[in-house]
């Protein structure tokens, strides 16, 4: 009887290793980063957490064709992750179980999610909550030693923000504007029917529809596809009509249906970029510098790294 029973154990134990060496045969090491191996399903992991909407909305064989055609470029961007978070564990730095759940909740704030949409959201993006809460803790671990071995060690100077002003007189006017959304209604015969289903739409939007979604279904301008978003479009670029409306909104507001010659419009202020006085103007001039600095510096930060490791990838 017992030896039966070694037989049987020996048996399930060999057809396991079988299958634990299969799966190791199919899930192919890409790429050693020091010590650590990168899997192909660790790559296939990142290209889905960081497509885009659009790459997410493909078919299935053409978002393996994508991911395939990108795959080398998607590989170096895991790559630099995986130095940073070495980086990050060398200098004792980590993100807690109490950060991943504040970073969660200002998600569901930022968005206005309940548990309920937000549960909802990550299945759609065939995600499971540990890999989510996982991924986010490489994120909120990756800022922070990159603020401690970057961005703290960048400065501005008043001179160089002086220096910039002088170089570039124009600044002011050409800087200033705003980045907006837009839902156009061309102008029919009937402008009654017309100011109608404009108004019908505004309301749907202050009851809480979502505005890029009703810009795809009624919008007729070009940026229908897109959400109705126009980016950011300069003051100086904008028709006295819509500098009127946008003069009197917030981030965040929608204006009410309004008439240019052309059709009607319905707004959706998404940033706003004035100069109320010449220190807002040094701000920005001296963020502006930053950011320069912050991706220059980085670069050499990353390119460091990779000349400090050992970087193998296997084609």
């Amino acid at each position: 009887m017992g030896r039966k029973i070694a037989v049987g154990v020996c048996v399930f134990v060999c057809a396991f290793a079988a299958v634990a060496q299969g799966a190791i045969l199919l899930d192919k090491i890409v790429a050693i980063v020091n010590k650590e191996v990168v899997t192909w399903s660790d790559l296939y992991r990142v290209m889905e957490f960081d497509a885009t909407d659009e790459i997410k909305a493909m078919k299935d064989s053409d978002k393996r064709k994508f991911f395939k055609e990108n795959e080398n470029m998607f590989l170096e961007r895991l790559i630099d992750m995986r130095l940073q978070l070495q980086e990050a564990a060398k200098a004792g730095i980590s993100a807690s179980d109490d950060d991943v759940d504040k970073a969660i909740k200002n998600i569901k704030s930022k968005y206005s999610m309940t548990d309920e949409m937000f549960n909802e959201a990550i299945k759609k993006e065939e995600s499971s909550l540990s890999e989510y809460r996982k991924k986010l803790s490489e994120q909120i671990t990756m800022s922070r030693v990159v603020d401690q071995e970057v961005r703290s060690k960048i400065l501005v100077t008043e001179a160089e923000v002086d220096k910039y002003l002088s170089e570039h007189k124009e600044l002011a006017k050409e800087s200033e504007g705003f980045g907006i959304s837009h839902i156009f209604l061309k102008e029919p015969g009937d402008k009654t029917q017309l100011e109608e289903k404009a108004k019908d739409i505004y309301r749907r939007i202050k009851s809480g529809e979502d505005f890029s979604e009703l810009a795809k279904q009624y919008s007729e301008d070009a940026s229908a596809q897109g959400g109705g978003d126009l980016g950011f479009v300069r003051k100086i670029d904008m028709s006295q009509d819509f500098l009127r409306v946008l003069s009197t909104l917030k981030t965040g507001d929608v204006s009410e249906p309004f008439w240019s010659g052309s059709g009607m419009h319905i707004l959706k202020v998404n940033e706003i970029r004035v100069f109320k006085n010449p220190r807002d103007l040094r701000e920005t001039v001296r963020q502006k510098l930053l950011d320069e600095k912050f991706t220059m510096e980085y670069r050499n930060w990353i390119k460091g790294l990779r000349e400090r490791s050992y970087i193998e990838i296997k084609t």
